[in-house]
């Protein structure tokens, strides 16, 4: 699962991100394995209810969602906070493919490659 990447205010700190994203896709691909993008808002949307969620409430509910001691640094709380959007996102997906008979894997918010 990865982040689908914004442009930022520092233009060198977006060049870096994508180089960043792009290794890490390549890697999942060069294993045959499948790759999963979706929106900082869809993340915020799923973890804490609303997209436009502060970074301090997203810590707070990975936090809460994970019952984790103390909550995580910002960018170890966006990466849990994707995998959770992940595995909420599959089983729903897979719910509703099951319930329609439908074999494609694709939601219109969620975009897989």
């Amino acid at each position: 699962v990865v982040e689908i990447v914004f442009v930022n205010v520092n233009p060198q700190a977006t060049l870096l991100l994508g180089q960043a994203r792009g290794a890490c896709v390549t890697a999942l691909v060069a294993q045959d394995l499948p790759v999963t993008e979706y929106t900082a808002l869809q993340m915020k949307q799923t973890v804490a209810g609303h997209g436009r969620a502060a970074k301090a409430q997203v810590q707070e509910m990975v936090r809460r969602l994970l019952a984790l001691p103390a909550a995580p640094r910002q960018d170890a709380a966006d990466a849990l906070g994707l995998a959770i959007t992940h595995a909420h996102a599959s089983h729903s997906l897979a719910r509703l493919q099951a319930a329609s008979g439908q074999t494609r894997r694709a939601g219109s918010m969620y975009r897989q490659r």
